[in-house]
């Protein structure tokens, strides 16, 4: 399963590229700030991409973003405050009587300061970073649909809540950001043939047990656990992978959310160790993905078995 990718957040390449538009309704009511809201998560390249922003909608977007921006930084420094005096406290503990408790209290504060900090600094900072275009299920991503036969860019949550899901199937089905191929007329009925988008990225990351990484079986030695392989396509180039989506209203407000639909891995990524794939489409089948034909999902099965022969390299993630 694809539990992460680095995605394409240049909205001037996307729209050059694709000849898409942007909907800023949609990045607007995703950012509209509400103090008893929860923030929405975003990585940082999609935030920046508004910066300098010349309608009067993009502007607006920016100082909703920059709201947001500064309640977190509000609540980072109140954490920093907190966790420095925890540190200290059990600095000063050490120094009477080392118990392993204070020991616990110490690297507990250490870590929560070293993430307050971290982020405390990203948001701060201007020039971008590879890891500042990374999802995981629940981060938001610009995702390309057609409406009306115009490519259009929309924020989307990565994990999809069908329209007849009850909110607490994300917790019930926290796996419901990849939508297996052999499931699209089962689960996925509600969106296959009816709602296709694309996710534009350039890398994705997979969990793979250790001993699977070498193509072999475990030995009694080996350590336990998984590793994160981070995979790209060889030479480099942008992947558009099939997506579905919904829309979603209820409650707790009105949700635009997407899956990546995967497959039998290519064997590059089978030699990895890993049983799944994303599915990448052709250019040229696009516009052919992006407005499906309900009652023609054979047609829809042919673009996604029609893949070109991508090599995948890959390494291990820090």
């Amino acid at each position: 399963m694809c539990y992460s990718a680095l995605i394409r957040a240049d909205y001037a390449k996307l729209v050059r590229e694709f000849g898409a538009v942007l909907s800023l309704e949609e990045f607007a009511a995703l950012y509209a700030y509400d103090p008893g809201k929860k923030q929405p998560r975003t990585p940082k390249a999609m935030d920046d991409g508004f910066a300098g922003a010349r309608t009067e909608l993009g502007r607006d977007i920016v100082a909703r973003i920059q709201r947001w921006h500064a309640q977190e930084q509000a609540t980072l420094e109140a954490e920093l405050a907190q966790q420095r005096e925890r540190r200290d406290i059990a600095i000063a503990a050490l120094a009477t009587r080392p118990t392993l408790k204070a020991r616990n209290e110490l690297r507990i504060a250490g870590n929560r300061i070293d993430r307050a900090q971290t982020r405390l600094d990203d948001l701060h900072r201007v020039q971008l970073l590879p890891r500042d275009n990374r999802i995981f299920p629940g981060t938001y991503a610009p995702v390309m649909v057609s409406e009306n036969g115009q490519r259009v860019i929309k924020p989307m949550r990565y994990r999809c809540r069908l329209p007849d899901a009850p909110a607490r199937n994300d917790v019930l089905y926290p796996g419901s950001y990849n939508a297996r191929r052999d499931s699209l007329e089962g689960y996925w009925r509600g969106a296959f043939g009816q709602r296709h988008g694309v996710v534009v990225i350039q890398a994705f990351y997979e969990h793979v047990s250790r001993h699977a990484v070498g193509g072999r079986a475990p030995a009694p030695d080996d350590r336990t656990g998984d590793v994160v392989l981070e995979f790209r396509p060889d030479p480099p180039r942008d992947l558009l992978v099939a997506c579905l989506w919904s829309e979603w209203d209820g409650p707790e407000g009105r949700l635009l959310s997407f899956a990546t639909i995967t497959d039998t891995p290519p064997a590059d990524i089978s030699a990895a160790g890993h049983d799944r794939g994303i599915v990448p489409i052709r250019p040229e089948h696009l516009d052919a993905w992006l407005n499906p034909e309900p009652g023609d999902l054979a047609s829809q099965y042919r673009i996604l078995d029609d893949r070109e022969e991508i090599r995948y390299v890959f390494e291990e993630s820090a």
